[in-house]
């Protein structure tokens, strides 16, 4: 009879606790919604890492760490997908990864998902970031391919976005490949500076507004220019 109670008190327990978890689950997923209807992004992630933690799902972590790539926690967002590459990861799975390690300046890794993405979907924005990440990396060969795809494909309307003056502003794609294409000539060529700023000065005839061009520019030429006065003083 005792062995009957107890077995009878343990499956009321998990029965309980089940339907403590199908309650909880619900009230979760309403204020998620709640959350997101009120744009209260902390509040979101808030909710859906209580849904992870009482029914796990892929998506909910692809969607938690997208929640959290958006407010800018990038350590957090890499923290629930982990940096592996995975080509059978989601596409918003590989994005919120490329996004997040380019942010948190982790060339190396950020390439790898970049050229998932790449792959099952190419565009000009895709072969830029390409381009910067592997010239960073001192993969010249790979920059080179994703710089002839760009200048190959770029249209009137592509317009690359630059954040590095006080005013974000916006440069046609084939001036950014051609002032990309200047950055590698120089990498490949570093004793002829006035090849890389002929190409950069291509690029800046394309867009005249192109300050970061213009900054490299200047310091190419000034490189340039401080070469003789070095050479002078170990005479």
């Amino acid at each position: 009879m005792k062995k009957l109670i107890i077995v009878f008190a343990l499956g009321f327990g998990f029965f309980v606790q089940a339907q403590n978890n199908s309650d909880l689950k619900k009230h979760y997923e309403v204020y998620y919604k709640q959350m997101r209807k009120q744009g209260d992004v902390r509040g979101a992630i808030n909710a859906l890492t209580h849904l992870l933690v009482l029914q796990p799902g892929q998506a909910r972590k692809d969607t938690l760490a997208y929640l959290y790539t958006n407010a800018g926690q990038y350590v957090q967002a890499i923290n629930v997908l982990g940096v592996e590459k995975n080509t059978s990861d989601s596409d918003l799975a590989v994005e919120v990864k490329a996004v997040a390690l380019k942010s948190l300046n982790q060339p190396q890794l950020a390439v790898q998902q970049y050229d998932i993405l790449f792959g099952r979907k190419p565009d000009v924005f895709l072969a830029y970031d390409l381009v910067d990440l592997n010239l960073q990396i001192g993969k010249t060969a790979e920059a080179k391919t994703y710089i002839d795809y760009g200048l190959g494909n770029a249209t009137e309307k592509d317009m690359i976005p630059f954040y590095d003056a006080n005013r974000p502003y916006q440069v046609p794609a084939k001036a950014a490949f051609t002032y990309q294409n200047g950055l590698l000539y120089y990498n490949e060529h570093k004793t002829d500076i006035d090849g890389a700023v002929k190409m950069i000065d291509e690029a800046i005839v394309l867009a005249p507004d192109f300050l970061l061009a213009k900054q490299i520019k200047e310091i190419l030429l000034k490189q340039k220019n401080a070469a003789p006065a070095t050479d002078t003083n170990k005479k």
